[in-house]
């Protein structure tokens, strides 16, 4: 009878603590962010995909919410992803277009990223994927509030071979100087990517990263960061996926991704700790349309990669927040990766820096508050910055600006077609409600509507500057980090 009472007080006391523990995990829940490369606003099911399915990923959304005018922080890779980890449009920490093996800059250590937020609340954090913020040590994910991190320092297309990729033979020649393309642990350069073969391994190997980050994390907050290197070219698949889907090698490459995204919730059950997880995903850019076969689908959106037409921009996002995010629900509110940081800051009551950014609390959205409008505004910046355009609510302005047009005819297998030089000469106005692919410049019909987005465009100017107008940048701008 002894021995009883003791068991019986000793169950008592641990579903105590165990009761006070699931409490306090509740105001700081896991975080995985999936974040993939050059997929499009029409690469998931759930978006409109054809030729392949995401089962994994669709389901995701039908146990939460998905964003239809959601835009990454930039159209290209380098600048994307460090909008996503400061919260700040790219131009404004010195961020422009891709980085390569002969650049010597990276993230700044000045800028609080999304894992040094978490880091300050007692999050274990993890990167695992491309990380394309900077590769020498100073500016690797372990600087920047990261535990653990595996993967590409950049590009997989950033390696000494000429029969994968490249739009001209300059590009090509330029290529063959690379330096080997190095996988890292760590800080530590542990092997390198030198086949095809060898990036057909990777999808896989994130995974498993991240599932066994799960497995030995569970009983604490943590912020998992996949970053995968595909679907950018040169495509890799691992044999279980590859020859499975109706569209080819990009759709096995998503079929795969698809695959991750379910491994990863997997662990999260089986650890029972889904419940308190947000669980994302998204990409960081559209697809880059000039790899005919090898690309990625805009969902009939205009261009892609590199432009500031939607197509470069507006990307698949979706999340579940069980308990929270209302099930099978979808958000047309504006929202941008650059919303993340103080969104998640708010969630976990995390510390945001000092320093200016340019991203807003989005959680009412998150939350299925529906009605509210955290977020007003898009800025369009592309290169060094360049103002391309403007949204407000559902009016697009564009202005005067050069770029890239993918309005030819594209390449095949893993050669990149050519790209026409583009001028837009006169500012042209869209509405994105009745016309998002951008057919239709009704600028001669509402001229109030190019007056109030104007105001905008000179707020962003004065703030941010417009090299496509002669001012070099705002007055709260920083510079990129530098060896």
């Amino acid at each position: 009878m002894k021995n009883a009472s003791i068991f019986i007080a000793l169950i008592l006391f641990f579903s105590f603590h165990f009761s006070n523990a699931q409490n306090k995990d509740k105001e700081h829940p896991n975080v995985v962010l999936i974040f993939i490369d050059d997929e499009g606003y029409g690469d998931v099911g759930v978006y409109g995909a054809t030729g392949f399915k995401t089962p994994h990923i669709d389901q995701l959304a039908a146990q939460g919410t998905r964003f239809t005018n959601y835009y990454s922080a930039q159209p290209v890779c380098s600048a994307s992803r460090a909008g996503l980890m400061t919260g700040c449009y790219p131009n404004r920490i010195g961020f422009s277009g891709a980085l390569f093996p002969r650049h010597e800059i990276g993230l700044n250590k000045d800028e609080l990223t999304m894992a040094e937020m978490f880091k300050e609340q007692d999050y274990k954090t993890a990167c695992f994927g491309k990380w394309h913020m900077g590769w020498q040590k100073e500016f690797l994910p372990l600087q920047h509030g990261f535990d653990e991190f595996v993967g590409l320092p950049y590009s997989n297309d950033m390696w000494p071979q000429d029969n994968v990729t490249g739009e001209n033979l300059s590009d090509k020649m330029n290529r063959a100087n690379f330096p080997d393309l190095p996988l890292i642990e760590g800080n530590t350069t542990t092997s390198y990517i030198k086949s095809l073969k060898d990036q057909d391994k990777l999808t896989t190997l994130y995974t498993e990263k991240a599932v066994d980050f799960i497995n030995r994390n569970a009983n604490e907050p943590f912020f998992l960061y996949v970053p995968h290197t595909m679907g950018h070219i040169p495509l890799g698949v691992s044999d279980k996926f590859r020859g499975k889907s109706e569209q080819g090698l990009y759709g096995d490459v998503m079929m795969e991704i698809d695959w991750s995204v379910g491994e990863i919730d997997k662990a999260l059950k089986q650890n029972g700790i889904a419940d308190n997880t947000i669980f994302i995903f998204t990409t960081d850019n559209g697809p880059w349309l000039n790899f005919g076969n090898h690309a990625g689908s805009s969902g009939g959106l205009r261009e892609g990669k590199t432009t500031s037409w939607e197509g470069g921009q507006r990307v698949p996002f979706i999340i579940r927040w069980p308990g929270k995010t209302p099930e099978g629900t979808m958000s047309d509110k504006l929202a941008c990766a650059i919303d993340l940081l103080p969104t998640f800051a708010a969630i976990i009551n995390g510390k945001l820096s000092d320093n200016k950014i340019d991203g807003v609390d989005i959680s009412s959205l998150w939350k299925g508050q529906f009605s509210e409008t955290p977020r007003n505004t898009i800025l369009y910046y592309y290169g060094k910055n360049n103002l391309n355009g403007v949204r407000k609510g559902n009016w697009k302005l564009v202005l005067p600006h050069t770029y890239s047009s993918y309005n030819t005819e594209p390449g095949n297998d893993g050669i990149g077609g050519k790209r026409i030089k583009t001028v837009v000469e006169q500012p042209e106005l869209y509405n994105m409600m009745r016309d998002p692919g951008e057919r239709y410049n009704v600028i001669a019909y509402h001229p109030e509507k190019v007056k109030e987005l104007m105001l905008e465009v000179e707020k962003a100017r004065k703030a941010l500057g417009d090299l496509n107008v002669g001012i070099e940048r705002g007055t709260e701008n920083r510079e990129i980090g530098k060896l």
